[in-house]
């Protein structure tokens, strides 16, 4: 009897996970006795997940994953502890998805099998956080109680989406769960949806600030295009945030002038309804639209709210004047005359995808990369310019550019803890953020790797960055990436960038053009600075605050980019 025979007759048939759930993690606040999620008798409050919009049978997108809350009531199973189980899975993707919590006081990890259609196994490693002292920067959701049987205790209780890689040219047939005492999985699905799209647009979510308050008004975003093509999707993110959001209905327009469209939006829809409730944590993808997005083009994304928005997960430099209507949904207005230049942000609004296409390229900064000081609303930040300049030629593929810069981010340290509204809209790290903002984009190819100098004027040593950009590295390639490193361009003569910054700026930059770590690297302190001194920018790139290009730098920064280096 062959071994894989013997292994058939020894093990179960795979089974879907809500038939393997062992373990009450959920209860109702009136009978928290009715769980016992860590095994000392305290659970999740179930009014608490309600109010989040975690609701029994509820869709939820984290990570550009779909996931499924369990359908299950306050008091019954609803979680499986990872015990080696077998868990029937369909599907051909780019990673599995699996929302977990730990409750060993500690994080949890431990390796597991995929399993394919033609017979073929991978192992994996997941680790789950634990579920009150895990790290907020990278949860899921975080709820505002713990129950037990003793009373409500007010301290958070978080979950986790993680998420591991797949052989996306293979299908899953079932995943084998590894054995880690303490280590719950709530749900866990193949991640589709970064398949047979291109990204056009893209931001990060810097935090989650006061807005508005907003009742029943249209916003009418300007976003720049990077690749076009036939067919668009639109991704809206309630990320940090606490509280689900309502999008009423959403459209989506060429840019005539300011919040005038060039002809009748064209409506959005999610799942076949006009409009979708995004969960506390997660986001929303709309269907697939036939709409031919021009490349290098303004496109207006509006949208209604039509509760009351107090907070909103945002990008706060856009560098791009955007719109707020008067009261009412005006999503499918043809002119402007309900809308106000109110805002320079980018609220709610994640992505523009296209479908097809030869897939992203990803550049994961700070502010340089986020644009500021370029020209308010004219594009000029540097990843628009390497758009162009990619549109222009037909040497290499016209690759989407997505920019994830933020201003003020930092590759080890966190700016904003992850959690509660924002004063500090500079986000978590790029640690932190790695998987969401550059793992979880559809079709990426090669991610850029532009920052460091933010950690290195606010005290991190060049030591303590290089082991954030070799993690960024490794996780990069673990996912099949192409990855660069761009060297720090200098900032003598701005107040924190002190004669000991250069030293280790100087250090860091030694570093990055010798590692092998990354697969090239883009020289953009060679680009920038001034061959008579430095430690400084030459003059005609600063934008006179000496940290931050002007027009002229940016461009050169993208202009200096070898187009061949992008290509895996």
């Amino acid at each position: 009897m062959s071994a894989a025979a013997r292994a058939s007759t020894t093990r179960p048939e795979p089974l879907p996970l809500e038939r393997l759930f062992d373990n009450t993690a959920v209860s109702d606040d009136a009978h928290p006795e009715a769980a016992d999620f860590d095994g000392s008798g305290a659970s999740l409050s179930a009014a608490d997940l309600a109010a989040a919009g975690w609701r029994p049978g509820a869709a939820l997108t984290v990570q550009s994953a779909r996931l499924t809350w369990p359908d299950r009531a306050p008091g019954e199973p609803d979680n499986a502890v990872a015990d080696g189980q077998d868990v029937r899975l369909g599907g051909r993707g780019d990673a599995l998805a699996f929302l977990v919590a730990g409750t060993a006081g500690e994080e949890v990890s431990g390796t597991g099998t995929v399993a394919y259609a033609d017979g073929t196994r991978t192992p994996y490693l997941l680790t789950a956080p634990d579920w009150r002292t895990g790290p907020l920067a990278t949860k899921a959701v975080a709820l505002p109680h713990i129950n037990t049987p003793d009373g409500r205790l007010t301290e958070q209780a978080r979950l986790y989406v993680v998420t591991v890689p797949l052989a996306a040219d293979r299908e899953v047939e079932s995943v084998r769960l590894p054995r880690a005492a303490g280590l719950h999985v709530f749900a866990v699905s193949v991640r589709t949806s970064t398949l047979d799209w291109s990204g056009s647009w893209a931001t990060a979510t810097g935090g989650n600030p006061a807005v508005g308050p907003w009742t029943d008004r249209t916003l009418r975003l300007v976003v720049r295009t990077s690749a076009g093509g036939p067919r668009v999707r639109v991704r809206f993110d309630n990320t940090f945030a606490s509280t689900p959001v309502r999008i009423g209905g959403a459209t989506v327009a060429v840019q005539k002038s300011g919040a005038t469209p060039n002809g009748t939006p064209v409506p959005l829809s999610f799942d076949g309804a006009p409009g979708a409730e995004i969960p506390a944590g997660a986001q929303v993808f709309s269907d697939p639209l036939g709409f031919p997005v021009p490349a290098d083009t303004n496109l207006l994304i509006s949208f209604h709210l039509p509760g009351t928005v107090p907070t909103a997960p945002s990008h706060r430099l856009a560098q791009q004047r955007s719109y707020v209507s008067e009261p009412g949904d005006h999503t499918t207005d043809g002119s402007a005359t309900a809308f106000t230049p109110a805002l320079n942000s980018w609220p709610l609004l994640g992505a523009v995808d296209v479908s097809g296409g030869p897939g992203s390229v990803v550049l994961l900064g700070d502010s340089i990369t986020d644009g500021d000081k370029s020209t308010v609303g004219a594009n000029r930040r540097w990843p628009n310019v390497l758009a162009s300049r990619l549109l222009a030629q037909d040497g290499v593929p016209r690759y989407g550019v997505l920019n994830q810069g933020i201003s003020g981010n930092m590759v080890v340290s966190d700016r904003y803890p992850g959690d509660g509204v924002s004063t500090d809209q500079a986000g978590v790290s790029a640690l932190n953020r790695f998987d969401r903002d550059v793992l979880g984009r559809p079709s990426v190819r090669t991610a850029v790797v532009f920052e460091g100098v933010n950690d290195i004027r606010w005290g991190t040593t060049a030591e303590q960055v290089v082991a954030g950009l070799r993690q960024l590295a490794e996780r990069g390639h673990a996912r099949g990436l192409r990855m660069l490193a761009a060297t720090i361009v200098p900032c003598e003569g701005e107040a924190r960038c002190t004669a000991a910054v250069d030293a280790e700026r100087t250090e860091l930059n030694a570093w990055i053009r010798s590692t092998d770590v990354f697969d090239g690297v883009l020289d953009f302190d060679a680009a920038l600075r001034d061959p008579e001194r430095p430690s400084r920018m030459l003059p005609v790139y600063d934008s006179g605050d000496h940290l931050h290009p002007g027009d002229a730098g940016l461009a050169a920064l993208a202009e200096s980019v070898d187009l061949r280096a992008l290509v895996p």
